[in-house]
């Protein structure tokens, strides 16, 4: 079972013995970032940042060591954690005191209260967690290729990592320098990591770089996806094979006009969010968002399997069609793959023996036509001449009420009963799936989201943010902004899929 997220420090907090709460920046699972400062007046010595010195008096302006400048007010980023089961490990892993140029090595690691708290110089790096995909090939591939290195040199210097998230990514813009950042240590060993374990970090790497691949670029996903599956024995190996893909990489566009971004929100410490998009045919696209329900162990992975399984079904059957596709093929190729995705949960919830199921909602695109399914209160809207409109049916108890005129549309969303849904994606065999058909029109543009966004941002806000950024990818953030200002009391994720 996850810990619980402690309550944030305050503002003006000080921590340790050399810093003070400066403000509380960003959340993801697992971790609170904040900036902090090292501006002590109750101490009466500063420590310097480039050779240790600590008896530096409070009020002197260069080291009385090394002669560096202090900056009268130099920031640091600090991540605070609270699973006890890593601490230790990372202390060792602090020890070793690493000077590799990827990895942002900790200024100070110290506990306070069970929370382990890891502090870094600030240089106006940004966390892959505030980035929507997907990025260029290139980038992908340099991404690539950056940490089968890192990882190559973690596991030469005895370091394995328990998990690789966006969370423990940083990107240094100045420099276009991704650095790894606070990461899950499972073990330090005296000497290199042992061969048989030097392929489970790959495992996570390969899900980031398949999350931050275009939509149109199958070849590339699919190469992630075999390290995802353990293909690779380790790093090295893995980076021989990224080298093999660099040209390839270069011919490969990521079709402009989409974007997808997921986050935990302000409340929950664990996203049971997913999505997925992939290319079917050269015409054909499938976008799908998933919220998933049943709680650690069961959450995330109905959401994983709903999503993914609905794209390799979509997939296999576009691939095994000869001929051309008309709009009931492709209506009862998504209907199959939607009832496969829901069957696949309903056995993995029995194999399991828990209760677990998903909201699901997939978008169809073929040249002019679409095709949104959805079950559950995950929503599809259309945008189209800069007016919102929801295309799904929220199959949930307040929908109803609101269609029988027992309550409005207002009262609906902050009614007590607002989180009861009368068809999920999991939870029955051969689940009812609503599917509408639509004509597009060039310009359009479709938002796939959970409840996590239009529960929190009004939709007459989000069509405001969907006009005013014509780059999707900044729109995705600026959604996901506004939620967290909405109270980001769930998890929130979204998908923006342009017609052009």
């Amino acid at each position: 079972m996850m810990p619980s997220r402690p309550p944030p420090f305050p503002t003006g907090m000080e921590l340790g013995k050399h810093f003070r709460v400066e403000a509380l920046v960003r959340l993801s699972e697992g971790r609170m970032f904040y900036l902090v400062t090292d501006d002590r007046p109750d101490q009466r010595t500063r420590k310097c940042w480039e050779c240790g010195e600590t008896k530096n008096p409070r009020a002197a302006t260069t080291c009385m060591s090394c002669g560096a400048e202090f900056d009268p007010r130099t920031q640091f980023l600090m991540s605070a954690r609270w699973d006890p089961e890593g601490f230790e490990p990372y202390k060792q892993f602090f020890d070793k005191r690493f000077r590799h140029p990827g990895i942002l090595h900790p200024d100070d690691v110290f506990e306070h209260k069970g929370v382990l708290c890891s502090v870094v110089r600030y240089r106006n790096e940004s966390l892959m967690l505030d980035e929507a995909s997907p990025l260029t090939p290139r980038q992908v591939i340099h991404m690539a290729q950056r940490f089968a290195g890192l990882l190559a040199y973690l596991h030469y210097n005895g370091v394995s990592l328990s998990n690789l998230s966006r969370a423990n990514i940083l990107l240094r813009r100045d420099e276009n320098r991704l650095m790894l950042f606070d990461p899950d240590v499972a073990q330090v060993f005296d000497g290199p990591v042992p061969e048989d374990l030097r392929d489970r970090e790959l495992t996570f790497l390969g899900d980031i770089l398949k999350r931050f691949t275009g939509v149109n670029l199958n070849t590339l996903r699919d190469f992630f996806e075999r390290a995802e599956q353990g293909e690779f024995r380790n790093p090295l190996e893995f980076g021989r094979a990224v080298e093999s893909m660099f040209d390839r990489a270069e011919r490969m566009k990521a079709q402009p006009g989409h974007a997808a971004m997921t986050d935990v929100g302000l409340m929950r410490i664990l996203n049971e969010d997913n999505w997925s998009w992939i290319e079917l045919n050269r015409d054909t696209h499938l976008f799908v968002v998933a919220d998933g329900m049943g709680g650690h162990d069961s959450g995330e992975v109905a959401s994983a399997v709903a999503s993914a399984t609905i794209c390799k079904i979509a997939r296999t059957r576009f691939e095994q069609t000869r001929g051309s596709l008309t709009p009931e093929m492709m209506e009862n190729i998504l209907d199959e793959a939607f009832q496969t995705a829901n069957n696949t949960v309903k056995a993995t919830a029995e194999e399991r023996g828990n209760d677990m199921g998903t909201t699901l909602v997939a978008l169809l695109v073929h040249g002019n036509l679409g095709l949104l399914a959805n079950v559950g209160d995950s929503r599809g809207y259309l945008l189209r001449n800069g007016r919102l409109h929801q295309v799904s049916r929220d199959h949930s108890l307040v929908s109803k009420m609101v269609e029988q005129g027992r309550i409005t549309a207002e009262e609906a969303r902050t009614h007590p009963h607002s989180n009861i849904l009368l068809r999920t994606v999991g939870t029955e065999r051969d689940v009812e799936i609503d599917i509408f058909r639509l004509e597009l029109e060039n310009g359009d543009q479709f938002l796939l989201n959970s409840d996590g966004l239009w529960g929190e941002v009004e939709d007459a806000d989000i069509e405001n943010i969907l006009n005013q950024y014509d780059d999707p990818r900044i729109c995705a953030r600026e959604l996901i902004r506004a939620a967290h200002h909405g109270g980001g009391k769930d998890n929130i994720t979204l998908m923006i899929a342009s017609v052009t």
